[in-house]
């Protein structure tokens, strides 16, 4: 008999190295399939996976709804554990797929609102960021995600070789270790050296190699950069959502509203198909609507 459990660890190392999944989504599949793992031995005693059905994986899918689990999280958790099982059928742990059929639950598409011009604006040239290390950063952090469109993870995870301030670039490390690089505009520029001057005043450096770093010299981690995005930004929006993921929304929005080449947004932004950054450019379309009006030799301006 095969434990359900036996190949976890197996399977998160095939993500990280043949798949070359970040360690984020790793952690994201690791929790989903021990969640999976636990749910199956403390209802129903089953820790083979011969004994997994699809009824008990349905089960599973109604528990969740019952704990007012979002579908679209429902839906990932599910992915999470197709792709585990197709992992066993490739190494021959199982021959069944017990989700082969299986289909997603509806999920609403919700519009993100991005900032406007104005409420970037005030957060960037009207907000008071402190003259102190942390003050500097979290100026850098904001700057930096709404002029690049980087990810979260990629800024995290940005070190100083990667900074090219002679040449305004940014080698940036995508999902999947893909490079891309990055031009950087003045105000970064200014606001990278700004930040530079003050780390340089940190006691202790533990994580010298990143660009980002705690007052206690290591590097930051996913919660802060939310919480650095919600302190400022809240002072001048009032939208509900407010995080680094809309921010990279925003920079999209914003250069497909004045007339970018969604191709090269897409080079920006580490697209790997066009169709995820049409998304941003549905949210554009009054803007470009505008610049359409204006820019055909056709219209009645």
């Amino acid at each position: 008999m095969i434990i359900l459990n036996v190949s976890k660890e197996a399977f998160l190392s095939y993500l990280s190295f043949e798949k070359k999944y970040s360690e984020h989504t790793i952690v994201a599949y690791k929790r989903d399939i021990t969640e999976f793992y636990e749910f199956c031995r403390a209802h129903f005693q089953i820790e083979t996976i011969e004994e997994v059905d699809y009824v008990l994986i349905r089960s599973w899918v109604v528990a969740l709804v019952d704990e007012n689990v979002s579908n679209r999280t429902i839906n990932r958790k599910i992915s999470s554990l197709k792709a585990y099982y197709r992992f066993l059928q490739r190494i021959g742990r199982t021959s069944v797929n017990p989700l082969a059929h299986h289909k997603s639950l509806k999920v609403l598409n919700t519009i993100e609102v991005p900032f406007s011009e104005k409420e970037m604006q005030q957060v960037l040239e009207q907000t008071s960021f402190e003259n102190s290390f942390e003050g500097r950063r979290d100026k850098l952090i904001i700057e930096l995600l709404y002029t690049t469109g980087i990810r979260r993870a990629e800024l995290i995870n940005m070190k100083i070789n990667d900074i090219d301030l002679n040449r305004n670039t940014v080698l940036v490390l995508g999902k999947r270790n893909k490079e891309r690089i990055v031009p950087l505009l003045d105000t970064a520029i200014i606001a990278f050296k700004e930040y530079f001057e003050k780390r340089e005043e940190l006691v202790s450096i533990v994580d010298g190699s990143y660009v980002f770093l705690l007052k206690s010299g290591r590097k930051i981690y996913d919660t802060l950069v939310y919480r650095v995005i919600h302190k400022y930004i809240s002072k001048v929006s009032t939208k509900l959502k407010i995080s680094p993921h809309i921010l990279r929304h925003t920079f999209a929005t914003h250069l497909l509203s004045k007339g970018a080449d969604i191709n090269s947004v897409k080079e920006l932004l580490g697209h790997a198909t066009l169709a995820s950054t049409q998304i941003y450019a549905r949210n554009s379309i009054s803007e470009l609507k505008r610049v359409h009006q204006n820019a055909h030799p056709r219209s009645k301006k």
